[in-house]
């Protein structure tokens, strides 16, 4: 109920008039005039309530009058009436019905109470009452008022004081709630300007209003009183304490700081008077230092008070909470003097105090940043806040170091480790119950043996203080153990809690603003003009968080290190490391470096696993931590063990957090982080799987791993954890996961370094997590490739197997998930990405090791079978890998390459950019070539026809596309201003491609292994005579000279330089066969496919080629690759090259078009070889390339068939078949030439028999191309090569199978061939003009020449060689031919031919008669010397013959003279048969000799026959000469060696007789033509006869002489002839007509009688009847001569 309503005012009437009533009625007796007072009273109040409406402001009014009869009864100091009186006192103050005249006068009366002690607690309240109902009292009475109660303070009583010091503390607070009433009412009123000088006159307060003057006095008495001086307006203080002035000080600080701040008077007293004040009182404390002995300085140092001590800090902690905005520099001091009191030396009390204190400053981040603000960063100034910081660090440490701090723990501390540093830490950790009691544990610190508690001192956030709020103590108090600990450590964590919080929300608000501001607008952000007055807010607020970590971060971390070592409670280590981690990440995100790594660097201690030699724990020791693994550290040298204890594994979580939540701000730092992660994996012993995710496997292989079951269940945690972690790397800024990229690099080569030069497990955590976040990041793959990449590829190149192979991994699942993630644009659309994520596969290929080639193969096998449609232009990179093969490498490798190479010729062909088969043609050569693995040699050269098969199907597309390709190339080329650069390049692009692939096949083809050139050749070939005919002309060219002939070349150089020695075996247990077992008998073959292959495409392209315009000098280049080939010394190529000229000669010049209208026919294939042809290619007819070839051949020209040869060709093949018949002039001459070399050359090399044949067939068929001007120097070439070749040898070796068996007359092959030839020129001559039959002698010559080879084999060089006869037994190096038959077969030739030719004037001029008479003179004269018996008879018949048609031509020329020189010649033949110098042969039966004989006698008939008839056409020399011989026949003709029983046969009696026969006939012929021949026979006689008496009359004197001894063989025979011829001579004298005898002749017939008798005596049988026969016809004798007359000239 409102005291102003008409019930309350009607009470407070009747309430008063009761209060009058009674002190009246007290008053009655004792004090009269107290009474009429009240009964007037009483009147007054009825006065006034009748006559005011108003009643209460009446009531004011009089108020003087109505409280006096109250002041009276309470100046009668009786209890009772005073009680009574101070009660209505109090009503009429509670209705507000004073009046401040009226208050005046009840102050004064309190006073005097006050003065007299009465009704203290009444007195009190009544003070209280009047000064907060209202705001009568001020000024000098208030001040009255005020003093009253302070001196109640001080009375004896207790219940007195403590109510005075709360009234005084409610009246002091009126006070200055009264100013602050004032101030909101004023407000609105234009306040006049304060003056505008510092107001140095402390008393001067005339700007102040009423209640604010009064504040003002009493603040000033307040600091006045305090500082021990007498107040200006507290009049008639007696006592006071600094205690309760502090007290209220203070409370006025707390409760009205808006006063101070906004009167500039109260602000100038705070600043002159209570921070000085404060300052001094705080002196003794700042002096004070424990244990300092009096002695020690002079004057004894006043001792701390606790009690004030205490107040002033609180006072400070006001001051600076509240007003550090006006008291910059005082607060610096003070804050200097509480981080002095936090000293070591200051007594427990005051740094508990201290502590306290500066926990309230902790917990209000803003002061804080203020602070820094104001000292730290201003140059000369205290760095205040570093220095709270690191003060409340030292104050931590101080505490472990100094004994007294905390009871010396009870267990044995470990000696090891130093400083902070985390090698003691192992010792910290979560306690569960210690080892030796079962007592539940406190969470504690312990370090070094210092055991210190942790108490819950307050909640989070607030300081809730113990000691400062210990008003009523005044002794010091006992600080329990560990409570300054506690409150530090609360202040610690709260101060980190405040800077990161603050700064993060800050930090957040910016960010939206700034996200805010870039939504707003969609236009380019404002200019420097617009945005300048909000950035310098930014970059100072940016500096000032700056500097504020800066400035604590160094204290801060060496605390929090401190205590995490030392911290055996899982909570205080958990609130420890989320400190440290917020610091890191605040860092992190403010870009501070150092600080922030600072801070990774002590959680990644606390995971202490840096010392090598940590201590292993055992059992005994009491510890309060639980072991949960042991393992070997991850050292380059491990030496003992690692412990992790569960504080290392809270660290660890701590870490993971860190870099899970605020991976973004790591930067740098994340190298140690990850370092420690990868530490506790290698512990822990988790093994990177598939993507990277690491798996629980199996720990280092050493003895020493133990995990506990707490860790094993912990370990998919922590394994998810780390793969979490791993994958929200996705969502870091670029810059941040550059950061991570570049810390897995540095440490994956940490462990590269580590895992060098020993097999030991690699730590693999690194690459692992470098895979995964490859993965997880593959949206934005581009920007982290190149650095992931190259050092994965690095890792590739490791000496260590298991990482190297984790590298590989990782490369190629990148790879992999690379082309398979569904980039945006696709990868077909973004070709720059498809080459760089591809660009690694192919770097691959550098590394020499084979598992990651293997790895690389296998991925490129994966890539083909999921991607392989969508390479595009990553195809050049896959080939490239593909091909990149060594032969180093092995053949499980190739092999691998290989399946891929093949994957892609059977399916990918026709999805690839045909720009990339040439590298197609190039990879599947590059295995063709490898050496490891044979059948994929050969393997690669089947893909390369199956690719010339692709090619020849697909030939337009490609065409199309390959030109489309080549139009650009040259368009930049020419942009550039350089050539087009492309192999074969004036071909049109798609020639280039088969170029390529003949190229390669080219290089194939000199493989150095014969089942590869083998292979390639006859593809190559079979691709060239297949798809030829797609190449344009001029492309032919480049196929003609860079492909077949430098093939060529290459096979003739490797041929001629290959290695004679012989190959054991083919590798494996293969035999080779002997003509193949070395490897220049292995080239031979190679070089007789090439050459037969390049003479093959010759044939079947001749028109082609001859419309090259240098078709001639090409021909020239294959004859002399012919030629050298025909001149090797390997039999196999010789014979081959021959095949090959043979093949060459068969062309046929081509006819004009009309005439062979069929494509074939027009490519100048003669008719003959269609057919083979059509089957060249693996069974595919040439008529549709030919159809192909036509299409092509439209798009460059407008000719749908090639056009016919013009006119002069025909002419040109003069110039081709001369060409060849120089190559084989030379071919012949070089191989017929002989040896130069001594006998026992071994080396020399002989053409072998078959070669020589061939060489010699070829002639025919050459001839009848160059017949047309076949010279006579020519035909001597012929010649000489025919000579030569007859003369060869043959090798021992071969000559069973070439030699017919020495009984067989036959001719060889190569003989029969040089006939042919010679045969093939004769019927040439024959049908030819008149003008060659001047070649005929030279044939002649020539096959004279074959015939002497009868009797006198030709000499090859020097070489000897033995008669066939004889090989057999003397083996022999080289056997002559049998010579017999050919030179037999050559003088039948020679007879035909002069049968036929006898005639021709050559013939005749040439002397061939007397040529063939001279050589047929050696066999006849040789005769039985001959080498067979049938070459003199042969000899003698062939004479026969030709005489018999020779010599009438020969007498038909005798004018002439032409024959002069035959008749001699034919003498000495004559001469030398029928008078052999040989004799027969011993085993020579007497039939054959009879034979021979009868030849012997046909001779004499022929001339008896065909020459003597004719004497007068014959010179007479030579008639002569016959008639001598005749002569000599007739008498010596017998042969020395023949056995008794022979001798009347042997004696070639038919012979002579014969001889004498015709001698007798011609010598007696009638018709002497001349006396001269005549007088030659005669002359013949009459020798003949006197011989015979010599002999006979010798004979009988031997006879005699020997007695019984018979005479010797030869002189008997001698005799018997001598008989015998004496009877033919008797006989042939008988039958000649007696005229023709001379006279003479009978004298010496009969003169021989005589003798004849003499003989008789003789013993020898034979002789006797050879007498008997002599004498017979002398019978004719004895009758007498019918007439005396004698003939002739006697």
């Amino acid at each position: 109920m409102s005291t102003t309503s008409p019930e309350a005012v009607k009470k407070l009437l009747e309430n008063m008039q009761t209060d009058l009533r009674s002190l009246s009625m007290e008053c009655k007796k004792k004090f009269p005039p107290v009474k009429e007072a009240a009964e007037s009273g009483i009147v007054k109040i009825k006065t006034i309530a009748a006559r005011n409406t108003d009643i209460l402001a009446a009531l004011k009014e009089n108020s003087s009058e109505v409280v006096q009869p109250f002041l009276m009864g309470c100046g009668t100091k009786e209890p009772k009436i005073t009680q009574l009186c101070l009660a209505a006192i109090q009503r009429l103050m509670s209705h507000e019905v004073v009046s401040e005249t009226a208050a005046g006068n009840i102050i004064n009366m309190l006073w005097q109470l006050m003065e007299n002690g009465l009704e203290e607690l009444k007195l009190l309240q009544t003070v209280l009452v009047l000064l907060t109902t209202n705001t009568v009292v001020h000024d000098e009475v208030l001040s009255k008022a005020i003093v009253l109660c302070f001196r109640l303070h001080f009375t004896k009583d207790n219940i007195t004081n403590n109510t005075a010091a709360a009234t005084v503390r409610q009246v002091v607070t009126v006070v200055f709630e009264r100013m602050v009433a004032e101030d909101e009412r004023c407000k609105g009123m234009a306040e006049e300007p304060p003056p505008v000088q510092g107001n140095s006159n402390r008393r001067s307060v005339s700007t102040l209003r009423p209640s604010a003057k009064d504040a003002y006095m009493l603040f000033q008495d307040l600091c006045q009183l305090v500082n021990a001086d007498a107040p200006y307006w507290l009049v008639g203080m007696t006592e006071m304490t600094r205690t309760f002035g502090l007290e209220l000080l203070e409370s006025v600080l707390n409760d009205f700081p808006q006063v101070f701040l906004q009167h500039q008077e109260f602000s100038f007293l705070l600043k002159e008077r209570v921070c000085p004040l404060v300052i001094k009182l705080f002196s003794p404390n700042i002096k004070f230092r424990q244990g300092n002995s009096s002695a020690a300085s002079p004057a004894p140092v006043e001792k701390p008070y606790f009690p004030i001590c205490m107040r002033l800090l609180r006072v400070v902690s006001v001051l600076i909470k509240h007003f550090y905005s006006l008291l910059v520099t005082e607060c610096e001091i003070f804050l200097s003097l509480l981080v002095k009191f936090l000293d070591g030396e200051k007594p427990q009390w005051l740094r508990a105090v201290a502590v306290e204190s500066v926990h309230r400053l902790c917990v209000q981040p803003h002061l804080l940043r203020s602070f820094c603000q104001s000292y730290d960063m201003k140059q000369h100034s205290t760095k205040v806040f570093r220095d709270i910081v690191n003060a409340l660090g030292s104050f931590i440490q101080s505490l472990f170091i100094v004994p007294s701090a905390g009871n010396p723990a009870s267990i044995n501390a470990p000696a090891g480790g130093s400083g902070s540093s985390g090698q003691g830490s192992s010792q910290g950790g979560q306690g569960s119950a210690s080892v030796s009691g079962g007592l539940t544990t406190q969470a504690a610190f312990e370090y070094r043996g210092t055991w210190i508690p942790l108490m819950n001192v307050s909640v989070q956030g607030s300081a809730k203080a113990t000691y400062l709020e210990m008003l009523d103590k005044v002794e010091p108090p006992s600080i329990p153990e560990g409570y300054a600990m506690s409150v530090a450590f609360s202040a610690l964590l709260d101060l980190v809690r405040g800077i990161t919080s603050m700064i993060d929300r800050e930090l957040a608000k910016e960010e939206e603003e700034r996200e805010a501001a870039g939504q707003g607008s969609s236009e380019p952000p404002p200019t420097q003009s617009q945005s300048s007055p909000e950035e310098p807010r930014e970059c100072m607020a940016h500096q000032v968080w700056e500097e504020m970590v800066s400035a604590c971060w160094c204290g801060l971390l060496a605390a929090l290190s401190l205590l995490l070592d030392a911290s055996t409670d899982e909570t205080a280590t958990e609130n420890i490391l989320k400190a440290e981690m917020t610091m890191a990440a605040l860092c992190g995100r403010l870009g501070l470096v150092t600080p922030r790594d600072a801070f990774i660097t002590a959680i990644c201690k606390a995971y202490s696993i840096q010392g090598q030699n940590v201590q292993i724990i055992s059992p005994s020791s009491e510890s309060h931590q639980q072991v949960v693994a042991v393992g070997q550290p991850l050292s380059v040298q491990p030496q003992g063990t690692v412990v992790l204890t569960a504080k290392n594994i809270q660290c660890m979580r701590t870490l993971l957090n860190l870099a899970h939540c605020h991976g973004a701000v790591l930067g740098t730092s994340w190298q140690l982080v990850l370092a420690t992660l990868q530490h506790l994996v290698w512990i822990l012993g988790l093994k990177p799987g598939v993507g990277g995710a690491l798996k629980p496997g199996r720990a280092v292989e050493g003895t020493s791993t133990v995990l506990t079951t707490a860790v094993m269940t912990d370990l998919p945690v922590i394994s998810n954890i780390l793969s979490r972690l791993f994958e929200s790397s996705q969502y870091l800024d670029d810059v941040s996961l550059h950061h991570l990229i570049n810390a897995l690099c540095s440490l994956s080569m940490e462990a590269m370094e580590m895992a060098y030069g020993n097999n030991k497990e690699p730590s693999l955590f690194a690459v692992a997590k470098l895979l995964e976040t490859g993965l997880v990041n593959m949206d934005r793959i581009e920007i982290l490739w190149r650095p992931l990449t190259a050092h994965l590829l690095e890792v590739c190149q490791h000496p260590n197997a298991r990482m190297r192979e984790w590298g590989a991994e990782a490369v190629t699942s990148l790879i992999k998930a690379g082309l398979a993630y569904k980039h945006d644009p696709p990868l077909s659309q973004n070709q720059r990405l498809q080459l760089l994520l591809l660009n690694p596969l192919k770097e691959l290929s550098n590394v020499l090791h084979a598992d990651i080639r293997q790895k690389q193969l296998e991925c490129v096998l994966q890539i083909l079978q999921s991607q392989g449609d969508s390479l595009g232009p990553g195809w050049p990179l896959v080939l490239g890998v593909i091909g990149a093969i060594r032969n180093d490498q092995g053949e499980s490798l190739i092999r691998t390459a290989f399946q891929c190479l093949q994957l892609v010729v059977t399916d990918f062909l026709p999805t690839m950019p045909c720009t990339c088969l040439q590298i197609v043609v190039n990879v599947a050569g590059s295995f063709g070539l490898q050496n490891q693995e044979l059948n994929i040699s050969l393997t690669s050269i089947g893909l390369l026809w199956n690719i010339s098969d692709y090619f020849f199907q697909r030939g337009e597309a490609i065409t199309e596309e390959l030109e489309k390709e080549e139009a650009i190339l040259e368009k930049q080329a020419q942009e550039k201003g350089e050539p087009l650069n492309r192999p074969f390049h004036p071909a049109p692009p798609f020639d280039c491609l088969w170029l390529c692939l003949y190229a390669k096949l080219g290089e194939l083809c000199v493989d150095p292994r014969p089942a590869v050139r083998k292979s390639a050749g006859q593809t190559m070939f079979s691709t060239i005579a297949a798809h030829g005919t797609l190449l344009q002309q001029p492309t032919w060219h480049i196929v003609v000279w860079k492909v077949l002939f430098h093939l060529l070349d290459c096979v003739r150089k490797s041929s001629t330089t290959a290695d004679k020695e012989k190959i054991e075996s083919g590798g494996g247990n293969i035999l080779i066969h002997h003509s193949r077992d070395t490897a220049e008998k292995q080239w031979a073959e190679t070089w007789v496919l090439t050459l037969a292959g390049v003479a093959r495409i010759f044939n079947t392209r001749r028109y082609l080629l001859q419309q090259l315009g240098d078709f001639f000098k090409a021909w020239e280049v294959l004859l002399d690759h012919i030629q050298s080939a025909a001149l090797s010394k390997n039999n196999e190529v010789s014979l081959a090259a021959l095949k090959s000229f043979q093949e060459i000669l068969q062309l046929v010049t081509p006819v004009k078009d009309t005439d062979k209208p069929d494509a074939l026919a027009a490519m100048g294939v003669p008719p003959v070889l269609i057919d083979p042809l059509t089957a060249s290619g693996p069974g595919r007819p040439l008529l549709r390339s030919d159809s192909l070839a036509e299409r092509l051949a439209q798009r460059y020209s407008n000719n749908t068939q090639p056009t016919a040869p013009p006119p002069g060709e025909e002419l040109d093949d003069s110039a081709l078949w001369w060409s060849a018949w120089n190559t084989w002039y030379r071919t012949g001459i070089e191989c017929t030439r002989p040896p130069t070399g001594s006998t026992g050359d071994k080396l020399a090399f002989v053409p072998s028999q078959p070669f020589l044949t061939a060489l010699v067939q070829i002639f025919p068929a050459l001839y009848q191309h160059i017949a047309g001007s076949f010279s006579m120097e020519d035909l001597r070439k012929l010649g000489v090569i025919l000579h030569g070749a007859v003369s060869v040898p043959i090798s021992s070796d071969a000559s069973p199978f070439i030699l017919p068996s020495y009984t067989e007359a036959v001719l060889t092959s190569l003989q029969e061939a040089v006939l042919t030839a010679l045969d093939v020129l004769q019927k040439a001559i024959c049908v030819g003009p008149e003008n060659l039959q001047v070649m005929y002698p030279a044939i002649f010559e020539q096959l004279l020449q074959f015939v002497e080879f009868s009797c006198k084999p030709p000499q090859y060089g020097k070489i000897e060689t033995k008669h066939v006869a004889n090989a057999k037994y003397n083996q022999a190096e080289w056997v002559a031919l049998n010579y017999v038959p050919f030179a037999e077969k050559s003088l039948e030739v020679v007879v035909d031919l002069y049968h036929k030719t006898a005639c021709h004037k050559a013939v005749i001029n040439e002397k061939v008669l007397e040529n063939i008479i001279k050589t047929l003179r050696m066999p006849l004269g040789l005769k039985y010397a001959c080498p067979a018996e049938s070459t003199w008879k042969l000899a003698v018949s062939s004479l026969l013959k030709v005489l018999s048609i020779g010599l009438p031509v020969a007498r038909q020329h005798a004018s002439s003279g032409k024959f002069d020189t035959m008749w001699p010649e034919l003498a000495n033949a004559f001469e030398d048969f029928l008078f052999t110098k040989s004799t027969p042969p011993d085993n020579l039966s007497i039939q054959e000799f009879q034979k021979n004989e009868a030849i012997d006698v046909e001779v004499v008939q022929l001339i008896s026959t065909e020459i003597l008839p004719f004497a007068n056409f014959i010179p007479k020399d030579f008639v002569g000469q016959i008639m001598a011989m005749l002569n000599k026949g007739s008498i010596h003709s017998q042969s020395s060696s023949f056995t008794e029983a022979e001798i009347d046969v042997r004696m070639r009696e038919e012979f002579s007789k014969v001889c004498f026969e015709t001698l007798l006939q011609f010598s007696f012929s009638n018709k002497v033509s001349t006396p001269q021949e005549g007088y030659i026979s005669r002359m013949a006689l009459s020798v003949l006869l006197q011989r015979a008496q010599d002999v006979l009359q010798r004979y009988v004197e031997d006879e005699r002489l020997s007695g019984r001894c018979p005479l010797p063989r030869q002189q008997v025979t001698e005799i018997i002839f001598v008989l015998k011829a004496v009877s033919t001579l008797m006989d042939s004298l008988k039958k000649t007509q007696p005229e023709n005898v001379d006279g003479n002749t009978w004298a010496q017939v009969i003169a021989l009688y005589p003798t004849l008798v003499e003989c008789i005596t003789c013993s020898s049988s034979e002789i006797s009847s050879a007498l008997k026969e002599a004498l017979g016809p002398f019978k004719d004798f004895m009758q007498p001569p019918a007439s005396k007359v004698q003939n002739g000239e006697s």
